[in-house]
């Protein structure tokens, strides 16, 4: 197989690892990447090992959303014969779309050769909307790539939510073995380690090191904190960043005990890690940025050096259970945690062989087999898996929040025809002694989150982690043999996330359950009085989550449900996502339900200022604020005009909704909790 890789942070000599073990792998790889680029704040030039098949290119500008490259060698290179064409830049970088340009370019000079498909990378963890063009850019690359590889799980939830429709693999961040490595052991290959970074005096205090760019989001001032009034702890801080005099200044307090090493080279880095009883990850979030790998606890897990990190970003992911996590911005947390490397009986030799089978997974080697898989998939894109009539039962999750009675009422008809879980966010003994009478499992997130943390909690303590899943409101009643007809549909059509069944209410009247996807436009058709008008839209429609199955395979594309929604518009809000990753959703005509609607909430009001909060939500985040400002000022018009045409009740709730958007729904909710 040839491969074609572009990737401007590829001057960074240990990085290009990844295309070295490709090649070992027998992969013919050739590299085009910037001949100089800035790396932690110091210019980084492209010096190619001799044979090594690597290609500098000039670029302008700096940013790595807003540079380009020099066309002519892309252009070039384009012209060969490639199998994959592997771009490594985010999806919604400026280089992205000027590579993708060319490759479309050079399609129609070669129509008989086609164009090469191609993979992405991202890192992007953080929801973020970008102005145009970056959004149609970004919207148009996923669409087209045949694969997307991503450092972490997070940047694979959002490009989902964004539309990427192949295979997203989450592949780690390399590290090379032959320089990271446990002082009691050499490496695997190469010469063994060297000194050339700083070593702690052994004085049995203990050493705690961190590694890293000095800037306020990496939270060393709360390292720093944590150290400062413990005499028997020292740390040693290694590392250049805008924030380095402020936190000289906040080290002065610890007499000494704080010592700062400055930028340290990979070998450096090792020799630190090696010279520490632990090290410390203590970044915070921010409203734009969270951790989006750690590579540096990876390194020095390498080395047998435990890990103490914030639990933020992509750290939880990286770290597991290999180390030990603490709350972000919480000096004394990050305190007690030091304390248990110290003094914990066997903690800290567990952290260490556990360290070291965690970092076994980022090998470079590691890392190229994923990398292998993702372009196999790429030349060969697999077909998604059809279930068969002989499926195994869809496991039921019934969120419960009081109402034991209507519980009942929903599980009695399906006990020992499927599992049963009973997520409940009132933790009430009734719903417990419900759930034991009909043999369904019974889990107590100790909160009220809402339905969507409800939801992610059963999903997270799943029976059998690749069923399709029904959720059933409490005030839902649905036969086992209508279950059954819902899978026979998945089955049918593999492209299908979600199916639910027609249903009706107390009195036998039919309650409608697919409706089209919310849009500021569709606010103003119904502001207007046309939505009946109106198609469903080019995403299509989406069903009602009281009585919804959602296919097993879609679940493991899609992840959880989104949790800023308390109650209602969450599974709206999977749904769009869904969609948007090429997934459809419908009503199987042949299955029904009763839902008596409500049932489970006696103050009118406050469902209804709910219902609108969830709403504003959904239209901030998929619409952007502009969006939102356009979908309120049609809600505002509708329900005026309604509050003058109307008379009596129907006046009356026009006015209360009238009031409710010129408040704002998120605010009235707020206030009202």
């Amino acid at each position: 197989m040839r491969v074609l890789r572009i990737s401007h942070s590829a001057v960074v000599a240990s990085w290009r690892e990844r295309e070295a073990a490709l090649r070992r792998a027998g992969l013919e790889v050739r590299l085009l990447c910037a001949r100089s680029w800035d790396v932690g704040g110091s210019a980084v030039a492209l010096s190619p090992a001799p044979g090594e098949d690597v290609t500098g290119v000039r670029t302008a500008g700096r940013h790595p959303a807003l540079f380009l490259y020099d066309p002519r060698p892309l252009w070039r290179a384009l012209g060969e014969r490639w199998d994959v064409l592997d771009l490594h830049e985010e999806p919604f970088a400026l280089a992205t779309a000027e590579v993708l340009l060319l490759r479309w370019a050079r399609g129609l000079l070669d129509r008989r050769r086609g164009r090469v498909p191609y993979v992405l990378y991202s890192a992007q963890n953080l929801t973020k909307r970008y102005p145009w063009p970056f959004r149609a850019l970004e919207r148009r690359a996923l669409r087209g790539a045949a694969g997307v590889s991503v450092c972490n799980e997070g940047a694979r939830h959002v490009l989902r939510g964004k539309g990427a429709r192949s295979t997203v693999a989450t592949v780690p961040l390399g590290i090379d073995t032959r320089v990271f490595f446990p002082a009691d052991g050499g490496p695997t290959t190469g010469d063994g380690p060297t000194a050339d970074g700083p070593v702690l005096p052994d004085d049995g205090r203990l050493a705690v090191v961190y590694a890293g760019r000095l800037e306020p989001h990496k939270g060393v001032d709360v390292a720093i904190a944590a150290v400062a009034d413990d005499p028997s702890m020292t740390l040693t801080v290694a590392g250049r960043g805008s924030a380095e005099a402020d936190l000289r200044a906040r080290a002065a307090s610890a007499g000494g005990r704080v010592r700062f090493a400055g930028a340290l080279d990979a070998a450096g880095l090792a020799a630190l890690y090696r010279s520490g009883d632990v090290l410390v990850v203590p970044s915070r979030a921010t409203a734009s940025w969270v951790e989006q790998f750690g590579r540096v606890a990876v390194e020095a897990m390498a080395c047998g050096t435990p890990v103490v990190a914030a639990a933020t970003g992509a750290l939880p992911d990286v770290v597991g259970g290999a180390g030990l996590l603490v709350p972000p911005d919480d000096p004394g947390a990050l305190h007690a945690a030091l304390r248990r490397v110290r003094d914990e009986p066997g903690l800290a030799a567990r952290l260490r062989a556990d360290g070291l089978v965690r970092a076994a997974t980022c090998r470079w080697d590691a890392v190229a087999q994923q990398y292998l898989d993702l372009y196999a998939g790429a030349v060969r894109p697999p077909a998604r898996s059809t279930a068969t009539c002989g499926h195994s039962p869809a496991e039921v999750l019934l969120v419960a929040y009081g109402a034991p009675d209507l519980v009942a009422q929903a599980l009695e008809p399906l006990a020992g025809k499927h599992p049963l879980t009973v997520v409940d966010n009132s933790s009430l003994p009734a719903i417990r002694e419900v759930a034991a009478r009909f043999g369904a499992r019974y889990l107590d997130p100790g909160r009220n989150g809402g339905f969507a943390a409800g939801v992610n909690h059963g999903l997270a303590h799943r029976q059998d982690p690749g069923a399709d899943v029904l959720l059933l409101n409490p005030d839902a009643v649905v036969s086992a043999d209508t279950v059954t007809l819902l899978q026979d549909a998945l089955a049918a059509a593999p492209d299908l996330a979600t199916v639910g069944p027609r249903q009706v209410d107390a009195t036998g009247t039919p309650a409608r359950v697919e409706w089209p996807f919310p849009s500021p436009g569709r606010c103003w058709l119904e502001a207007v009085g046309l939505a009946r008008l109106a198609g469903p839209g080019r995403r299509g429609s989406f069903v009602i989550g009281s009585v919804l199955l959602l296919s097993g395979r879609a679940l493991g594309e899609m992840g959880p449900f989104d949790e800023r929604f308390f109650l209602y518009a969450e599974e709206t809000d999977w749904a769009y996502r869904a969609s948007r990753a090429g997934w459809r959703h419908a009503v199987v005509p042949g299955a029904h339900a009763l839902h008596l609607g409500g049932a489970t909430s006696t103050d009118a009001t406050r469902r209804e200022t709910t219902f609108h909060a969830s709403q504003e939500t959904y239209l901030r985040k998929h619409f952007g604020p502009a969006g939102w400002a356009a979908a309120r000022a049609a809600q505002v018009v509708g329900s005026a005009g309604r509050a003058v045409v109307l008379r009596g009740d129907r006046s009356a709730a026009a006015r209360r909704r009238l009031g409710l958007y010129l408040r704002g729904p998120v605010a009235a909710a707020r206030a009202t909790a």
